[in-house]
């Protein structure tokens, strides 16, 4: 029996944002993302079959519940993801522990790509990288060109609009941390129409309540999720009455996974907080 030869597989290569070369001999197959915002991205591109291992905490998409869990993101069990014998993982760079993960994997002969995206510039750049290491091109850009496609419906929504109010956003309570100007979240408030009134230019920020009533926010946005699970509402905290923000009601709780994740889900989270900031000028007709 004659055995006509398989499409030919080429190789791909990146570099990642820890300046490395990630070089496979083919589109990655086998891929386990330690950060569930690569999961996102991945599936959005329609590589969800691809992804054979999921962290704890992750459950998007739906799919990966089930798959075999390999610990947390920072602590994967690396007997067990070697033993799934991956050919791509994928590592988020927020924390200097997760960099530890990346160490151990490399050296049982892994390959880590790593990322780190806090603009939206960045998190297109991430997505067409992904598209190369799994030749998934074409998909690639069709993602980015479909997110900025409504990154700039929402400019066109809010027009001229010269308010851009000042927004404070929660990203843990009673031991108050903010999102600082290095982050996702800086990004979704300015391209939502507002202004970050944390202007510290790292991604976490801790403060006291002294200075929060100093930076006068006149929006509050609180997330919830695993940094901030079940916080108490802004009015019911000692002060926060003060706040004319609170004041006037005007508080939006959110998804930490959609707020402070970067990935697709992130221009669902600039949308929500335009018609949020902005409602008169969310609700009116869409430019033609």
């Amino acid at each position: 029996m004659l055995c006509w030869p398989g499409p030919a597989r080429s190789a791909v290569e990146v570099i990642d944002d820890t300046g490395k070369k990630i070089l496979l001999d083919r589109p990655a197959q086998r891929i386990i993302a330690l950060y569930g915002a690569y999961n996102e991205m991945l599936a959005a591109m329609g590589m969800e079959e691809r992804l054979i291992a999921r962290t704890k905490v992750d459950d998007v998409p739906k799919s990966l519940l089930s798959k075999p869990s390999i610990g947390t993101h920072m602590r994967p069990n690396v007997e067990m993801v070697l033993g799934l014998k991956p050919d791509l993982i994928v590592q988020g760079a927020g924390r200097k522990e997760a960099m530890v993960a990346v160490e151990q994997l490399g050296r049982v002969g892994l390959t880590v790509a790593v990322f780190s995206p806090a603009t939206f510039e960045e998190l297109f750049s991430v997505i067409l990288r992904l598209g190369t290491l799994t030749g998934a091109e074409h998909q690639s850009r069709e993602l980015v060109e479909s997110l900025k496609a409504r990154l700039d419906a929402v400019r066109a929504r809010l027009g001229t609009t010269g308010y851009r109010p000042k927004v404070f956003f929660e990203v843990r309570y009673p031991s108050l941390l903010g999102a600082g100007t290095d982050s996702i979240v800086n990004e979704v408030i300015e391209r939502a129409g507002g202004t970050n009134c944390t202007r510290v230019n790292k991604k976490l920020v801790r403060l006291g309540i002294e200075s929060l009533i100093e930076s006068t926010p006149d929006f509050y946005v609180v997330q919830v999720g695993a940094m901030n699970r079940d916080p108490t509402p802004p009015d019911r905290r000692p002060h926060y009455q003060i706040l004319e923000a609170v004041k006037r009601r005007r508080v939006l709780t959110v998804d930490e996974k959609e707020f402070s994740r970067p990935g697709p889900r992130s221009v669902d989270a600039v949308e929500k907080l335009a018609a949020f900031l902005h409602p008169e000028a969310w609700n009116r007709k869409k430019p033609q």
